[in-house]
């Protein structure tokens, strides 16, 4: 390989290298191909490979931002104009983009070189990533199980240090999912915090927002400032941030008040292992001089019920504009069972159905309001059980009542933050018996990016996970 350091930098560290003239940005995208090439037949990750684009982006010049020169792979949700997009079904495996989505404006801004698309589940609707079109995306720590979904691709792609940084986007823990089954940084930010326009006004309802994954949590913080901000359309926006996020990680977060839990919030038992990893991270903020105890919020509603409703209905848009485009009924030839299940299931319910979802995510936002009066921060587990098995969801089964229970079992935590809108990330601290990573998952006010990244970055220092290597790894 020509630059055998690349993967002790995070993308900060490689693009500083790129400004100083210590490499150049060819040599950091070949170094990425070379990983690329050495462990994707392994993990599958980058399904969609555009090499030659990110060339042409080096030839044209890369603009001067805070990751000029660092290689990028884009989710396959997103729009790169004259590359392939899929969103992960067979209907669209040759889609090429004729415009390009506005978050992937401000990554080609930061001065990304965009070499790919990371792999997702058919329309990011699985917390795992196996979609038919690509087959499944594997676990660098180990590769019978799930890197996570629906950004599973990005966060096994960042995990084998193929690359540093990746796209990933978050409607109900897409981003939190795959960053702690994978063992690496990722934060959902604020409702309306990054852009998501032009095609789509709302994701979700308001509950999806794109940001990446990444090794350190200041790439995470950089990234934020870089890409932040509405757009011309935006229905709504975010708080603005008092200082620029790259500038609170290492600020003293002082005395928080961090309330946690090790349980489900349906009060179903979760893994010991997971239990005991929430209690040891309790104790070491004790020990960091956080006011800590044990209390969590009430549901005001289930999550399960206003997602379900939700986004079938945005399922079954998708559906339908398939059919308008190709002119014909969709099939399971076109899309898997589980997305036509879905879109079946919205036509089973009214627009007053959908009105009472949208009651029930404001019931759970303004239920998470009150508790956030008495508290700063709220830890819990990112997922309940380890990583899941590849085949353990199966969105191509004639029989898909096995899904809801593990959801239920394996992310009840969440899809509520999507749902307030809150900022909440995963880190990696904790690995289990087996040698599988296991997220903790931090929560914030609405707004209150600050305070995560500041903690954010004690937590980093205390205990550092970068140097923590998957047995499939770059």
């Amino acid at each position: 390989m020509a630059f055998k350091e690349y993967g002790s930098y995070d993308a900060v560290g490689l693009a500083d290298l790129v400004r100083n003239r210590q490499v150049s940005a060819r040599e950091l995208l070949h170094e990425a191909i070379a990983r690329t090439a050495k462990v994707d037949r392994d993990i599958n990750a980058v399904v969609v490979k555009h090499y030659d684009h990110a060339e042409r982006q080096i030839d044209s010049g890369l603009p001067a931002g805070p990751f000029t020169g660092v290689p990028f792979l884009l989710k396959d949700l997103e729009l790169l104009e004259g590359t392939r997009t899929t969103s992960g079904a067979s209907i669209y495996k040759d889609n090429v983009a004729d415009h390009t989505g506005t978050l992937a404006q401000r990554f080609l801004a930061t001065g990304v070189a965009i070499f790919g698309k990371s792999s997702t589940p058919e329309f990011g609707l699985m917390p795992t990533t196996e979609p038919r079109l690509f087959g499944p995306t594997r676990n660098p720590w180990n590769l019978a199980h799930s890197s996570g979904g629906s950004s599973g691709g990005a966060g096994a792609a960042v995990a084998a240090r193929i690359l540093p940084v990746a796209h990933a986007s978050d409607g109900g823990g897409s981003i939190r999912i795959p960053a702690s089954a994978s063992g690496v940084f990722g934060l959902k930010p604020t409702r309306a915090r990054n852009p998501i326009g032009p095609d789509r006004g709302e994701g979700w309802s308001g509950f999806s927002t794109g940001h990446v994954i990444s090794l350190s949590v200041r790439d995470s913080a950089v990234m934020l400032d870089a890409i932040q901000g509405p757009e011309m359309s935006s229905p709504y926006v975010a708080p603005p941030p008092e200082r620029p996020y790259a500038e609170e990680v290492g600020r003293d977060p002082e005395q928080l008040r961090i309330a946690f839990t090790d349980k489900s919030p349906y009060g179903d038992a979760i893994d010991r292992e997971i239990a005991g990893a929430v209690r040891d991270v309790a104790h070491l903020l004790a020990k960091l001089g956080h006011h800590v105890e044990e209390r969590a919020p009430a549901l005001a509603a289930d999550p399960a019920v206003v997602m379900a409703t939700i986004v079938s209905a945005n399922t079954a848009l998708n559906v339908r504009v398939a059919e308008q485009r190709f002119g014909r009924p969709m099939t399971d030839k076109d899309f898997e069972c589980l997305t036509l299940a879905s879109a079946h299931n919205a036509k089973k319910t009214s627009a007053t159905d959908y009105v009472a979802a949208q009651l029930g995510a404001f019931n759970i936002s303004r239920a998470l309001a009150a508790f956030f009066q008495s508290c700063d921060v709220f830890l819990c587990p990112t997922l309940c059980l380890p990583p899941l098995r590849i085949g353990e969801l199966n969105s191509m089964s004639e029989d898909l009542s096995h899904i809801a229970p593990i959801l239920r079992r394996y992310m009840p935590g969440t899809s509520m933050f999507n749902m307030s809108g809150q900022p909440s990330m995963s880190m990696p601290l904790a690995w289990n018996s087996a040698g599988l990573p296991l997220g903790m998952m931090f929560s914030a006010r609405f707004g209150g990016e600050a305070a995560l990244f500041r903690l954010a970055g004690q937590l980093e220092q205390e205990r550092p996970w970068r140097q923590k290597l998957p047995p499939v790894c770059a």
